[in-house]
């Protein structure tokens, strides 16, 4: 065999492997319909040995003012978009200055889209993932139902300064109780500091995530039709 057979078969192996690994994610979000799936962080943890807790909770299960304070604080249109905010967005993009800067963005993230980056990919921000993140957020978005994203969403976030993640291991490293138990004012807390669970605290919450959990519990309290997507149909 020559070297560029050789070659040639390894370019064709590395590159059915990519093809796998890009595909992999829109194979698994219909099993994860039925399967309760965990975090590529989560994943990565175990694989260091480092810590991970996390009980799943059915939403159904959930204090009500938990995800109405997720949505309030992360995604105010989660019932009316597909996946991805295309106002939010473009908005979003129209504030940055350098192109440099649009793997930064977070204002145009869905939580459909930040499900997406804790199912399949990673936390540091680029635009490789940023490209890789919406359209794996439209297909969540086209083979799931909002409330099931939501409970994958609220079971596989991070939600703690060592290894705790989902709601349950959030509530109860912050207040001492389970997410089923979780008052509008708590489920606030936890909703601010979503974005940076290991400098934000909602056990002891700074001036800062005070003032965000009133704003969240607030708009939590108007959001009436914006929260239809997560009743439950009998």
């Amino acid at each position: 065999m020559s070297v560029r057979t050789a070659s040639l078969r390894v370019v064709r192996w590395l590159l059915a492997i990519l093809i796998v690994l890009l595909l992999l994610p829109y194979l698994l979000v219909p099993i994860y319909l039925v399967v309760d799936p965990v975090s590529t962080l989560m994943l990565g943890r175990w694989l260091t040995g480092a810590r991970v807790e996390r009980v799943w909770v059915p939403l159904r299960e959930m204090a009500p003012p938990l995800p109405l304070a997720v949505i309030a604080a992360e995604d105010g249109q989660f019932c009316r978009h597909h996946g991805v905010d295309a106002r939010g967005l473009r908005e979003a993009i129209e504030e940055v200055e350098d192109l440099s800067e649009l793997s930064e963005l977070r204002g145009g993230s869905t939580i459909t889209q930040q499900t997406a980056k804790n199912l399949f990919l990673w936390p540091a921000r680029s635009l490789v993932r940023k490209a890789l993140e919406l359209p794996l957020a439209l297909w969540i978005d086209l083979v799931m139902p909002k409330r099931r994203i939501m409970e994958i969403y609220l079971n596989i976030a991070e939600w703690g300064p060592n290894g705790q993640f989902g709601a349950e291991a959030g509530a109860r490293f912050a207040f001492g109780k389970s997410a089923r138990d979780v008052r509008a004012p708590e489920a606030a807390l936890l909703a601010a500091i979503l974005p940076s669970p290991k400098r934000r605290s909602a056990r002891q919450p700074s001036p800062s995530v005070r003032r965000l959990a009133a704003i969240y519990a607030a708009r939590a309290g108007h959001l009436g039709p914006f929260a239809q997507c997560l009743r439950q149909r009998s």
